[in-house]
């Protein structure tokens, strides 16, 4: 008798208590052709470093990293005098990205010191805060909406829109709009889907130029993950067309900013614990997601700097209109059902979105300290309403950086595998407003050069 090894018939059972070791990198590189991998990680900023490392090392890669002098990397908490960063693979993100270049494949890494999990790299600050909700029990899943721009320069080197057709007053959701970038959108798409992303809408978004890309939520790190591979993968795919993707907030003064919203649950064995079908306040969600949601809230002025990074971001939450008529984006950390005017939506029981965030957003950083914030509000059993009105988010990066420094619990967040990242992360915040705001600019020519 045979053995039916059809890909409709689900595999023979494996005898009780054997378990199939899972693949190596190296293993999983070859079964795909891959020739290269990309060794990445993040800054502080979301900086996508890495390097290229040809599978003939993968083996070595997985077992002992490959090194980076982290001081040149950026914003990673490194002199010049310090010893290397080695960024040790996390096997579980490999990913393929053919579209990019054939036989090109990347792995996500946690970098290390001296052996340790550096506690200034992003991705290991958010796996630490990933541990306390699990001290509870809790698992923290997570959607994204990732919105950008497409455009190019001119000969005079001004940045314009990719497409120059593009001009409608209210662009959002234009079927002529989106059918002009019908083979980047597309290519996109297919290469969610091809990695099991499950992509289901593409579409315009309110400013011209301007567009949006979905894919499933999953837990925490792996949304995290996909946010970074969907920034680099989405960049190269436009640059191959000769455009530039951009996630700056706030590209162009009078068209709405690229947001980063971020849809969040809370999950226990298996389930969500948020939906409950008899809340008397009539959003579907039960106590325990509105201690989180009111945590949230709590902590929204802290928390800016890391949902909204840039200078630039505050020009996008300062907005006071754009050329489509509404910007989008909060000015008070307010709550409400489903209404995009809030700081907090709840779309349905299953999920609050969290609408603090722009395109310059680390979402590694950004859900570590939402994650923070809500289980500071389970343990203080807090309540959305019991605070009626909250002050507004902070008007610019300065103020933003101040006001996390005054909260325990998001530098306590950024601080999670280690010390001294909340004070490095709000000085170089510091250093770079004041860097801009030393930069003499057009704005100034036009209002003081001939008057006085």
């Amino acid at each position: 008798m045979t053995t039916d090894t059809s890909p409709l018939a689900p595999p023979a059972p494996l005898p009780t208590g054997i378990t199939l070791p899972e693949p190596s990198l190296a293993e999983r590189a070859r079964q795909d052709g891959v020739r290269f991998l990309l060794a990445m990680f993040v800054d502080l900023t979301g900086k996508p470093c890495a390097k290229l490392v040809p599978v003939e090392s993968a083996d070595e890669l997985q077992h002992e990293g490959v090194g980076f002098a982290g001081y040149a990397v950026g914003a990673i908490g490194q002199q010049p005098c310090d010893p290397d960063l080695v960024a040790i693979p996390d096997v579980t993100s490999y990913t393929p990205l053919p579209w990019v270049r054939d036989g090109l494949a990347l792995v996500h890494c946690d970098p290390h010191v001296e052996g340790r999990p550096w506690h200034f790299a992003p991705r290991v600050i958010l796996q630490r805060v990933l541990e306390r909700a699990r001290a509870r029990q809790l698992e923290l899943f997570a959607g994204a909406e990732i919105e950008y721009f497409l455009v190019r320069r001119d000969e005079d080197g001004a940045v314009a829109l990719a497409d120059a057709l593009d001009r409608e007053t209210k662009p959002c959701y234009d079927a002529r709009g989106l059918t002009r970038m019908y083979e980047h959108l597309t290519g996109i798409s297919a290469a969610m889907n091809a990695l099991g992303w499950g992509n289901y809408a593409n579409d315009h978004e309110d400013a011209n130029g301007q567009f949006e890309q979905n894919f499933a939520y999953a837990d925490a790190l792996t949304t995290a993950d996909r946010v970074i591979t969907a920034r680099y993968l989405i960049s190269m795919l436009a640059e191959a067309r000769g455009m530039t993707a951009t996630f700056m907030p706030k590209p162009f003064a009078d068209r709405t900013g690229s947001g980063m919203h971020l849809h969040l649950s809370l999950w226990q064995d298996g389930a969500s614990r948020f939906p409950d079908d008899a809340d008397p306040r009539g959003f579907g969600l039960s106590e325990l997601a509105y201690r989180f949601l009111g945590g949230v809230l709590d902590h929204a002025t802290g928390m800016q700097a890391v949902l909204a990074p840039t200078v630039n971001s505050y020009k996008r939450t300062g907005a006071t209109s754009t050329r489509s008529g509404a910007t989008w984006s909060p000015r008070r950390p307010t709550y409400g059902g489903n209404d995009r005017t809030h700081y907090v939506r709840i779309p349905d029981g299953q999920r609050i979105e969290l609408r603090g965030g722009d395109g310059a957003t680390n979402p590694y950083l950004a859900l570590a300290v939402a994650l923070a914030a809500g289980l500071d509000g389970i343990e203080r059993e807090t309540d959305p309403d019991a605070t009626t009105e909250r002050a507004e988010l902070p008007p610019t990066l300065l103020h933003a950086v101040d006001a996390l420094g005054l909260d325990p619990v998001v530098t306590g967040g950024l601080d999670a595998a280690g010390p001294g990242v909340a004070e490095y992360f709000a000085a170089r915040k510091r250093d770079e407003f004041f860097d801009w705001h030393a930069t003499v600019g057009p704005w100034e020519h036009d209002q003081y050069l001939t008057a006085f």
